[in-house]
């Protein structure tokens, strides 16, 4: 039994982020979300008292089921994580609604950092090895560089998606790369460092 309500959260949450990217919040309607589902109102309601609720888990809920890439932490690997991301954001609903719900949590009425404080520590977790195997300038500040980095970040795909349906995010976050590297990285790193997808 335990088991089936985990299923069915599951396809609930599914649905709801796959309707919410198509549609918004606002377009989002229960309706529409349970019949995607497959579910009843009832099983429906039983897991998510309302909308909102919905919503908010799937904001929340973001980033489960990402397998970020492997290998030695440091600036490659958060390289690598950023752009893993950017491909995520192109095809996985979950993570595509996720954010937009982060964008536009004003309109179910939350004002939650969660999920950008999730992704903080992502990168901020990289950096502080990356600073510990003396690939950084000495000078730099991890946390803030973490926090600019993904304040940086969520601008970059957001216009990305607003142009162009995020069709540019890798050249976009590659560029991003680029013009930030200069300001954190030692010299003989930046040599080394590879922007593959």
């Amino acid at each position: 039994m335990q088991e089936r309500a985990v299923k069915t959260r599951e396809a609930i949450l599914l649905s709801a982020a796959e309707v919410i990217d198509e549609f918004g919040f606002r377009g989002a309607s229960i309706k529409k979300i349970i019949e995607r589902a497959g579910v009843t109102p009832g099983a429906m309601y039983f897991h998510f008292p309302s909308k909102e609720a919905l919503a908010h888990a799937v904001m929340l809920e973001q980033g489960t089921g990402l397998e970020l890439p492997a290998g030695e932490d440091g600036l490659q690997r958060l390289i690598d994580t950023t752009l893993y991301l950017a491909g995520e954001l192109q095809t996985n609903p979950k993570l595509r609604a996720g954010v937009r719900l982060a964008i536009e949590q004003g309109e179910f009425g939350l004002q939650d950092d969660t999920p950008y404080q999730h992704w903080i520590q992502e990168f901020a977790a990289q950096l502080h090895a990356a600073h510990r195997k003396g690939e950084l300038l000495p000078e730099t500040n991890v946390d803030d560089l973490a926090w600019m980095l993904v304040s940086s970040y969520s601008g970059t795909q957001l216009l990305s998606q607003i142009s162009v349906g995020r069709a540019d995010l890798h050249m976009r976050v590659i560029t991003l790369w680029h013009f930030l590297l200069p300001g954190i990285a030692k010299p003989s790193v930046r040599k080394r460092l590879t922007f593959r997808r």
